[in-house]
């Protein structure tokens, strides 16, 4: 996420950004950004191209992450945020649209899955990264975002410039079934809100719960991340022996049980099993749902759907947030997030049953 690089060094970001507003919003308003432009980037992909639109989106990513370091009046900086978040999603849309052109079914699934991966082995290296820097200097995480310079010029260099002449069916086809869009949006919403609760709220429950250090904490959220490097690895085996849409049940249920350990342990060698949870729910939900959008898509549906897809994931990092004015109580909001991924596990079953009825 455009918005988790910071979050282990959120506490002491803000205080020398003397940010005035909650310190969350520093990782969730890029969510808002992607919210706001995400229609946008769904209807100027088939117009410009999915490998122009990449190249378009990361120099914008690379500036607007790094010059946070220098913006000292808040709405300048939540601006420079929500801008962020309109180059991040410009980024997702166009590497999902590549991947959707370039290959199909189960080796669409293998790609997906592995993008997943990369997103989260991402997390991996950055939010320890992060939580490394922000120990040496509060201003040194901000630097990571300059690496999208480099993968600009990567990109450049390997990817094909060529448009992609797809010689299947799939063009043809003009009628999608739409009644499966909307559980898949809704499980989108709500998978990355409750996700992303852990990267609002572990940064001062590890700090003031257990006493960890910058760069524990990073480590600790970036054991979730490998966590869902090593599932999403394996999600076409897994695939082969239960449903799409039966994973994404078990996702839910999987955070359910990750946050219910989270709010009762006393011990921070504890934490990293509830971790392990969270990072399954990752795994069966985010790469799935993706997959899921792009495999009920016509060609000419393909990046609104995406687009509605980006929209879903950020609102859902962006709501994150308000778990804060729910409820002081850390271990409460754990509780809650966890009660709400029971819920929508059911909700979810039926919405895809009766998605299924109607086809």
């Amino acid at each position: 996420s455009a918005g988790a690089i910071t979050a282990p060094a959120l506490p002491s970001i803000a205080k020398n950004l003397q940010f005035g507003f909650s310190p969350g919003l520093l990782v969730t308003l890029p969510s808002l950004g992607v919210i706001l432009f995400s229609p946008l980037i769904g209807k100027l992909i088939n117009k410009i191209g999915a490998l122009n639109l990449l190249m378009i989106g990361m120099l914008p990513y690379a500036i607007f992450g790094f010059i946070g370091i220098f913006l000292i009046n808040d709405y300048i900086l939540m601006l420079d945020r929500l801008l962020l978040g309109g180059a991040c999603v410009t980024i997702q849309i166009s590497v999902t649209t590549l991947i959707a052109e370039l290959f199909e079914g189960k080796e669409r699934l293998k790609l997906i899955a592995w993008q997943g991966v990369a997103i989260e082995l991402g997390g991996v290296i950055f939010l320890s990264l992060g939580g490394y820097l922000g120990e040496h200097h509060w201003s040194f995480p901000f630097y990571i975002y300059l690496i999208a310079i480099l993968f600009f010029a990567f990109s450049w260099f390997t990817l094909p410039k060529k448009s992609v002449n797809q010689n299947n069916n799939e063009e043809t086809r003009i009628i999608e079934n739409s009644k499966e869009l909307f559980p898949i949006m809704v499980s989108s919403f709500f998978s990355m809100a409750i996700f992303f609760v852990c990267f609002i709220s572990l940064p001062d429950y590890l700090l003031n719960k257990f006493k960890f250090s910058e760069s524990s904490t990073g480590y600790f959220m970036s054991f979730i991340s490998l966590i869902a490097v090593i599932v999403a690895s394996q999600l076409v085996k897994i695939s082969n022996y239960i449903s799409s849409r039966n994973l994404v049940i078990f996702g839910f249920l999987s955070f359910a049980l990750g946050y219910v350990i989270f709010a009762t342990v006393s011990l921070p060698e504890m934490m990293y099993i509830g971790a392990v949870f969270v990072g399954i729910g990752f795994a069966f939900t985010i790469p799935i749902l993706n997959h899921l959008t792009v495999e009920i898509s016509t060609v000419l549906t393909r990046g609104k759907n995406l687009g509605y897809y980006s929209m879903m994931i950020f609102a859902g990092q962006f709501s994150a947030t308000f778990i804060d004015f729910i409820t002081s109580s850390v271990e409460l909001s754990f509780l809650i997030t966890s009660g709400i991924g029971v819920i929508i596990s059911f909700i979810i079953y039926v919405l895809f049953k009766r998605a299924k009825n109607n086809v």
